[in-house]
C-alpha cells in the first residue's frame, strides 16, 4: 500500500526558498510512499506565490502554494496541517537545503522504530568573514535534546510526523508562541509528556547558510534566552516548585562563575555566556515575563533598520 507524505515549507520573505524548492525536487523518493510538496505562505501579502506557481508547471514532485497570513509562524504551521491530507508530514525551513537522500533516512528510521516523529540535525554553513569561535563550536547547529538517553521535544527545521499516531491527531501549535518563537519545542514537549516518541535519524542531514544577522553575538543570547523563556513556560505550566527555582538560580551563578574562569577562553566563555542566557530565559519563563518577539511584520522591520 502507497502512503502519502508531504514536505511542508512554512515561509516568510525568504529569496533562500527557491534554493530550498530546487533541492527537494532531487529527492529520491523513498519506496512505498507518494510525495508532494506544500508551501505556506506567512507573508500579510502573497509574496512567494508566482515563483512557487512558476516553479510548480514543470515540477517532478506536485507542488503547491496557500496563503496563511500573516507574521505568526504557529499560523503557518497549523495551516500546514490543516491544508494537508497526507498521514506522513515532513517540515523543512525555507532557508535550508536537503541531500537527495534526506528523506530515505527519516522514512527508515520511522519503520525501524516505529517512533511518532523522527528528526534529523542541521549543520550550519558560514559565509567568509564569520568568527572562528561559532566554526568551531557549531553553536548554529541543530540536534535534539536528550535527557537520560531519551529525546524530551523537537523542532520543526528536520522532522517526519505520523499525524495517525494518537498523540498527534488534532494537535496544533500554539498561537500565542506564533512571534516570540519555541512553537515547536512546545508542540513536540506535549508529544512527549502525553507517551510519544522522538527518534533521531543522524544521517537525515540538512545545511542551512546563516545570514549575516544571525552571525553576532547578540542574536544568539537573544536566542538562548528565548528558549529558555520557553522551556520555563512549559514548566511553569505544571507548577514550579521553590526547589526547581533554587536549581535554576544555582545555574545562572555557575554559568556567570564559569565565564570569569574561563575569560581568556573564547570557545568556552561564549558557550558559558550564552548558557547562562538560557538559564536567565527560564527564569524568565516561570515568572511569565513576556516572550521575545522573533517572527512578524514588526521584529522584520526592526531587522531591517
Amino acid at each position: 500500500m502507497t502512503q502519502t507524505l508531504e514536505i511542508c515549507v512554512c515561509t516568510y520573505r525568504r529569496p533562500q526558498l527557491a534554493a530550498t524548492l530546487t533541492s527537494l525536487m532531487g529527492l529520491e523518493r523513498p519506496s512505498g510512499y507518494a510525495l508532494s510538496i506544500l508551501v505556506v505562505d506567512n507573508d500579510d501579502h502573497p509574496s512567494a506565490a508566482e515563483m512557487v506557481e512558476t516553479m510548480a508547471t514543470d515540477a517532478p514532485i506536485p507542488l503547491r502554494y496557500v496563503h496563511c497570513p500573516e507574521g505568526n509562524i504557529s499560523i503557518a504551521r497549523n495551516g500546514a496541517l490543516a491544508h494537508s491530507a497526507s498521514r506522513f508530514l515532513a517540515f523543512i525551513d525555507d532557508d535550508e537545503v536537503a541531500p537527495a537522500d534526506w528523506l530515505l533516512h527519516l522514512t527508515r528510521e520511522m519503520e525501524k522504530t516505529g517512533a511518532d516523529v523522527v528528526l534529523g540535525p542541521v549543520e550550519a554553513d558560514y559565509a567568509d568573514g564569520a568568527p572562528d569561535w561559532m566554526r568551531r563550536t557549531r553553536i548554529h547547529a541543530t540536534m535534539p535534546v536528550w535527557v537520560d538517553n531519551r529525546i524530551i521535544t523537537g523542532y520543526t527545521c528536520n522532522v517526519l510526523i505520523d499525524r495517525q499516531k494518537p498523540v498527534l491527531r488534532d494537535r496544533l501549535f500554539d498561537l500565542s508562541l506564533g512571534q516570540t518563537g519555541g512553537e515547536d519545542t512546545a508542540f513536540f514537549a506535549k508529544v512527549v509528556a502525553e507517551g510519544g516518541t522522538i527518534a533521531f535519524s543522524p544521517d537525515a542531514l540538512l545545511r542551512e547558510t546563516i545570514p549575516p544577522n544571525r552571525v553576532s553575538f547578540k542574536w544568539l543570547l537573544r536566542r538562548r534566552f528565548r528558549m529558555g523563556q520557553t522551556h520555563g513556560r512549559l514548566v511553569a505550566e505544571n507548577g514550579a516548585s521553590f526547589r526547581l527555582w533554587t536549581i535554576t538560580v544555582g545555574k545562572v551563578v555557575y554559568c556567570a562563575g564559569a565565564t570569569v574562569l574561563q575569560v581568556f577562553w573564547q570557545d568556552r566563555r561564549n558557550k558559558a555566556i550564552l548558557r547562562g542566557a538560557l538559564h536567565l530565559g527560564a527564569l524568565s519563563g516561570l515568572a511569565g515575563g513576556r516572550g521575545l518577539q522573533q517572527y512578524g511584520p514588526e521584529f522584520t522591520q526592526r531587522q531591517s533598520e
